[in-house]
């Protein structure tokens, strides 16, 4: 096939249309995921030793929260450039005091993980290997950062987790203790969805809005499940003023925009499609 040969013009035009189109963005922050990746794989380390053994080896607990806290104020700074080094500092150093409190959580949910799978054979296969507890550990942290009023860094982190696992928990929604995913690809949790203690979930959930509608942005969007809930796969949870009672369990497939009291089974009722019919080999 003859290719045609562009003529300069046409190349400095498109160069100038190019130039006009960046023009429409801010300075970038420099907030890049190989960066905040690289920042996640610290904080891992500095929570679980099972991770710190290979990322520092022969390095002591001081100097890995120092690394941290480096790390993190450098990537406040893309983030709020109008602080002082002085100022990113102490935010990055306000949130390694919290990782303590972070810690506990994660390990309640690795215990929950554990208890719930009889799958799992041990908290380090669960830490090292389930995708649902790294979703709820990078959750954990973006959230904390969040409360910290750190733009974009929350998001980014979640979004990280998002493309790793195929789980996308906002970091805008308030979880409670022995958080629970199993599996877990295709897991949407929206920002203002409120989650109690004891929760299940597995694969394909929704947790989302009725409707997109950016006027309702500081509203609650999405819905609010209490205590000791299972929700199974590929359930579907909307609306913000949608309550799952407590010690409730929703069905595989179960379509909800209404709240349902505390002890409900819901259960998708399945059409009339059991009839097995054989199939006739093609050589017989």
């Amino acid at each position: 096939m003859a290719v045609k040969q562009k003529s300069g013009d046409e190349l400095t035009d498109a160069i100038d249309r190019l130039r006009d189109h960046r023009a429409r963005y801010q300075s970038p922050t420099g907030l890049r995921f190989s960066k905040v990746s690289d920042f996640m794989r610290k904080t891992m380390s500095v929570l679980f030793p099972q991770f710190s053994i290979d990322d520092h080896a022969d390095v002591n607990l001081d100097d890995q929260v120092v690394d941290l806290v480096q790390i993190l104020s450098g990537l406040i700074q893309k983030a709020m450039s109008d602080l002082s080094e002085a100022e990113t500092d102490a935010l990055a150093r306000d949130f390694v005091t919290q990782l303590p409190a972070i810690a506990e959580s994660c390990h309640l949910d690795a215990e929950a993980l554990i208890e719930g799978d009889p799958a799992a054979e041990s908290l380090e296969e669960v830490i090292v290997s389930y995708p649902g507890f790294y979703a709820i550990v990078v959750y954990r942290v973006a959230n904390a950062l969040l409360k910290q009023e750190i733009p974009m860094l929350p998001r980014v982190l979640t979004e990280l987790a998002h493309q790793r696992t195929g789980i996308d928990i906002h970091p805008g929604a308030t979880i409670g203790k022995s958080f629970f995913i199993d599996h877990g690809t295709g897991v949407v949790i929206g920002g203002t969805a409120v989650i109690g203690n004891n929760v299940k979930i597995y694969q394909g959930v929704t947790l989302g809005a009725l409707r997109v509608d950016r006027a309702a942005k500081s509203t609650k969007r999405h819905p609010t499940i209490e205590d000791n809930v299972v929700i199974y796969a590929s359930a579907t949870i909307l609306g913000g003023n949608t309550i799952v009672g407590q010690n409730s369990v929703i069905g595989g497939n179960v379509w909800l925009t209404k709240s349902v009291p505390a002890w409900s089974r819901v259960m998708f009722k399945a059409c009339d499609t059991e009839e097995v019919i054989p199939m006739q080999p093609k050589n017989s």
